[in-house]
């Protein structure tokens, strides 16, 4: 569960302020913004405020509330870029920090696709997809 002497992750750092993002939705207990190496246009992140290292390990209203964020998200990636399908992934691993990725898509090759890690955050294109996409 939530560690108090656990290091500020780089999503609690984001809802903070203190790194910039690209945010899309938030309320008193998500907080979602795009990923800056996305599988897809599109790609977001959705995670808890309070900072829990695993999905799993969510209380009960934390969870709901990230599961309903996704929904909420999920349906706003579908209408605003009109993609068939929006992928939901929970893996658990990179960041200490819960999180699910929502991932738009139209065929099993994209949401299975790789993104490039090592590429530059396309930032411009970022910020005009998220002000597109926000609530």
């Amino acid at each position: 569960m939530y560690n108090l002497e656990m290091q500020d992750s780089i999503f609690t750092k984001i809802i903070k302020g203190e790194i910039p993002c690209h945010k899309v939705y938030e309320d008193e207990f998500t907080f979602a913004f795009l990923d800056i190496h996305p599988v897809q246009p599109g790609h977001t992140l959705v995670v808890p405020k309070r900072q829990v290292e695993f999905v799993w390990d969510l209380g009960t209203e934390d969870y709901q509330a990230v599961m309903a964020t996704a929904q909420k998200v999920a349906k706003r990636l579908k209408e605003v870029l009109g993609t068939p399908f929006v992928g939901e992934q929970i893996m658990g691993i990179d960041v200490p920090h819960a999180h699910v990725h929502l991932i738009p898509f139209s065929t099993a090759e994209e949401f299975r696709a790789r993104p490039d890690m090592n590429a530059e955050p396309d930032h411009t294109a970022l910020a005009a997809l998220a002000q597109k996409l926000a609530f």
